[in-house]
């Protein structure tokens, strides 16, 4: 016979209204959002909340809206990123929101202030203002590639720079690209959409037009980068794991004064036909201890996309778990 589970409740009252309008949301969504963390059942009357579940199950709620309660103090409109972010401080409790709130990125003319959502984006936010390069490497949906564009905006606003490179391998770009039709451009532009996005979701598309077409912002294959010194530059590659050995070490010496480089990509997703050669994978050993040199590695507790991209990472990292086990078992079978 099953034990049964003492239930407390907690009630929460906001004095002031519209901080209660904003924490529960539209017809109380972010409330219903947060019962898919917490086996909780909620009530919403007012400016009174109502929290009923079990004595851990209440703390852990009521944490995560103590901190929404911060952000809204701030000036902010909590959405469900924002109780995604909350839950992760709660479960490393010893990160405070004010810790957070510190490395916010400022992105002067559109006014848009990125914050970091988890330990390892705040680690890796502080890594790019006191590195000169910086390795990330983990799943997508972490802001590894985001985070690094806020900056490098953020860089060139505040003058630290005086242009900004993006780039990143096209590893199609040789003969089956020379088949289509169109420039060369026209032809590796697919590949670069990414951080065209990237660019537009922080600035308005008429201003980053222009930084583009004065030459401010350049986006480009990786290997227009061949033969150039990138001097008072924030570069970003992206998607590194599909660079190959000599196309990491040309990249990686084209770095010049007053220079800033972040490399950025994902060692489980690599499309190279031997995977063993990914630069991105190599480097790891090769620029292990150098000074002036940081790797932040983020996993799949940093994802910020929507919940359900955590839980599929999660389910190929058991198929990928299962397949090794059973070619070692055909292994010592043989």
């Amino acid at each position: 016979m099953s034990e049964k589970v003492e239930e407390e409740f907690l009630k929460l009252a906001f004095d002031d209204i519209n901080t209660a309008r904003n924490l529960f949301g539209p017809r109380d969504e972010n409330i219903k959002y947060l019962r898919k963390y917490f086996n909780v059942r909620t009530s919403v009357r007012g400016n009174h909340l109502t929290i009923v579940g079990t004595k851990s199950e209440i703390e852990n709620t009521s944490k995560v809206i103590d901190e929404l309660r911060t952000i809204i103090k701030k000036g902010f409109v909590v959405n469900s990123s924002d109780i995604d972010s909350a839950v992760r401080h709660v479960a490393h409790s010893h990160i405070t929101p004010e810790d957070i709130q510190k490395d916010q990125i400022y992105i002067f003319p559109s006014k848009k202030t990125i914050k970091p959502k988890s330990k390892n984006q705040k680690d890796y936010i502080e890594a790019i203002k006191k590195y000169d390069m910086v390795i990330g490497i983990g799943p997508a949906g972490t802001g590894k590639t985001y985070l690094a564009m806020a900056m490098a905006l953020s860089s060139y606003y505040r003058k630290e720079v005086s242009r900004i490179i993006l780039t990143r391998p096209a590893i199609e770009a040789g003969e089956k690209l020379g088949y289509l039709p169109g420039t060369m451009y026209e032809k590796v532009n697919p590949y670069l959409r990414p951080l065209y996005d990237a660019l537009y979701d922080m600035v308005d598309m008429d201003r980053a037009t222009r930084l583009i077409e004065r030459g401010i912002i350049e986006i480009a294959p990786l290997a227009f980068m061949r033969g150039r010194t990138l001097n008072d530059a924030f570069i970003i590659l992206d998607e590194a794991q599909n660079t190959g050995s000599e196309q990491m070490k040309m990249f990686l010496t084209r770095l010049g004064f007053s220079s800033k480089t972040i490399i950025t990509g994902d060692i489980t997703q690599i499309d190279l036909a031997d995977k063993k050669a990914s630069g991105l994978v190599e480097i790891q050993g090769i620029l292990k201890g150098i000074k002036g040199i940081k790797f932040i590695y983020f996993t799949k507790k940093d994802v910020v996309r929507h919940p359900l991209v955590q839980k599929i990472i999660r389910a190929y990292e058991i198929k990928k778990t299962q397949s090794q086990v059973i070619d070692n078992h055909a292994e010592r079978k043989r």
